[in-house]
């Protein structure tokens, strides 16, 4: 997943995915491994996004 073109929502979705995958007992050891690795860039992501969100809102809101 190419995350410098990634929205939000998209991460969003994909984590719910990768949650749901992981309750539902659909991955061995190394696909969790994997998608662990994919859910921490995109938790990262969208805190990056929603910061840079907030940035801007109270930027405008000051003007």
């Amino acid at each position: 997943m190419d995350t410098d073109s990634t929205k939000y929502e998209d991460a969003v979705k994909r984590l719910e995915e990768i949650v749901r995958l992981m309750e539902n007992g659909q991955l061995d050891l190394d696909q969790i491994t994997d998608h662990l690795r994919e859910a921490k860039t995109l938790v990262a992501l969208c805190k990056e996004k929603l910061g840079k969100t907030n940035e801007d809102i109270n930027k405008l809101l000051d003007q």
